[in-house]
């Protein structure tokens, strides 16, 4: 039995509104601007008890992000959420210009990312976004693994001075994280500790990742598994240190692999070579459920461990 076998799945944009709804009780300055995606974004709840907080600009996510920029130079701090494959790919000049290089409080939610969409196909697919934010200078990127983890980044964020994009998952994930866990950006989580290899995840396929682990584990290797919830900035140290104490390291992401595993490359490279192998999203994807999908490019926990062994020639 796998650890997702074990426990309940939860869908994350649950705990981010509840977290908003929260958030807008306590503090007048929460609104949020949505791209005619108040179903999708399980914005109602927010949307019932702050009707006049709530700012829809239909279908023009460039508007919306210029929206939220002069809200947020107006003294509100705008939550601004979207399916993640139309806000980043429409919108990416405002998120670079309006929210990274004024460096305004703004939050940029990007909904059901990844290939959740599954069956819509690649139009619908946000793979490219954690390769092109996490090259935007002075923006936090932020991708939660569980509920608890979604929450205290939403709340995080409402409190950062500076802009923070949050991949917010709508696949069925188990809660991963430790009990008083609490984030912090650019910390890492150790979920499993490991000396042969480190396996490396962030998002819905931590939970992937700790089922490799297992797998591996009956077979006598030892696999650290890592939460990297921040793509920008990066725990480099815990990069280090698993390049250091194990003999190499594996990517896991459920994006191109441009994402978190060139993000990983850069600082191995630069600060400790070892060997790597890079799992994730390497084109565009046939049709098929998000699991289905995930399984394809190798994002199921064996394939997870067959990249592990290849690392370790096993």
């Amino acid at each position: 039995m796998t650890v997702t076998d074990q426990k309940q799945l939860h869908d994350c944009r649950d705990a981010w509104v509840d977290a908003l709804v929260e958030l807008g009780e306590a503090d007048p300055r929460i609104v949020a601007v949505v791209n005619d995606s108040v179903g999708s974004s399980k914005l109602a709840p927010f949307q019932s008890a702050f009707p006049e907080r709530l700012v829809n600009v239909g279908i023009a996510e460039q508007d919306m992000v210029g929206v939220g920029a002069g809200l947020a130079n107006g003294g509100k701090i705008p939550f601004v959420s979207a399916a993640a494959c139309f806000l980043t790919a429409r919108a990416m000049e405002q998120i670079k210009v309006d929210a990274a290089y004024s460096q305004h409080h703004m939050v940029l939610v990007g909904q059901s990312p990844g290939m959740a969409y599954g069956e819509l196909g690649p139009t619908h697919h946000s793979i490219e976004d954690l390769a092109w934010l996490r090259a935007i200078p002075g923006l936090t990127v932020i991708v939660p693994a569980d509920p608890e983890e979604t929450r205290q980044a939403v709340r995080w964020a409402a409190e950062n001075p500076g802009p923070t994009f949050i991949r917010v998952s709508r696949m069925g994930v188990p809660d991963v994280n430790p009990a008083g866990y609490e984030f912090a950006p650019g910390t890492a989580v150790t979920l499993r500790d490991g000396s042969d290899v480190t396996i490396v995840a962030c998002g819905t396929v931590v939970t992937r990742a700790l089922d490799a682990a297992e797998a591996l584990a009956a077979e006598g290797v030892s696999a650290r598994v890592l939460n990297m919830p921040t793509i920008s900035p990066l725990d480099q140290d815990a990069i280090v240190a698993a390049a250091r104490e194990t003999a190499g390291i594996v990517t896991v992401e459920e994006a191109l692999t441009s994402g978190l595993g060139g993000a990983v490359a850069e600082v191995v490279v630069q600060r400790h070579p070892v060997p790597m192998r890079l799992v994730g999203v390497t084109d565009f994807a046939p049709t098929g459920t998000a699991e289905y999908l995930l399984d394809h490019f190798g994002a199921s926990p064996e394939g997870i461990a067959a990249a592990a062994r290849e690392l370790l020639g096993r």
